[in-house]
């Protein structure tokens, strides 16, 4: 189930949980064009509902997405059109923090708007240069949701799921 979880690894998801958008949470439909709240439809990803029903009871859950060109009013329309707005606390995209995934100082730039520690953070995404390996550079722990079977390496604390509802058994509440 998780090839590359190492014995290392938290099985347990910490109180703080970031989430990435697209084909995360959310079906980021390849050929669709504009903002996603404008889409003529949105959809969420399998499993993306009862997780985070689950989730919200105890932990605290964010967006941290790469979207350029949607605001944070226009992210929280995009989850609000698929029933997710009312489980996330919070939303952090280039236009609410100036930086990209791609900048160095994105989760950092999160981590102190939050005012915790790195390590006290679960970062869940799909994309291992966007989501996995620059929150593991900042410090956070981290979930890849692979599920093009991708490889990654197998040297770093990454736990692999390949579906949302395997997040269920990582809750720690």
């Amino acid at each position: 189930m998780n090839k590359a979880t190492k014995s290392t690894v938290s099985t347990k998801l910490t109180k703080t949980v970031l989430f990435d958008w697209g084909n995360t949470l959310m079906i980021d439909f390849p050929d669709a064009q504009g903002k996603m709240c404008d889409w003529e439809t949105v959809e969420e990803v399998s499993g993306a509902q009862a997780l985070l029903a689950q989730l919200s009871k105890h932990h605290n859950i964010y967006i941290a997405t790469n979207a350029a060109d949607s605001s944070k009013g226009d992210i929280i329309r995009a989850f609000e059109r698929v029933g997710l707005s009312q489980y996330i606390d919070g939303y952090f995209c280039k236009a609410s923090i100036g930086l990209s995934k791609y900048d160095s100082g994105f989760y950092p730039a999160i981590i102190g708007k939050l005012d915790i520690e790195p390590q006290d953070v679960t970062m869940i995404g799909d994309a291992l240069e966007k989501d996995i390996y620059p929150a593991l550079e900042a410090g956070l722990q981290v979930v890849w949701l692979n599920t093009e079977e991708a490889t990654a390496d197998s040297k770093l604390p990454i736990v692999e799921i390949q579906n949302l509802t395997q997040l269920l058994g990582f809750i720690n509440e």
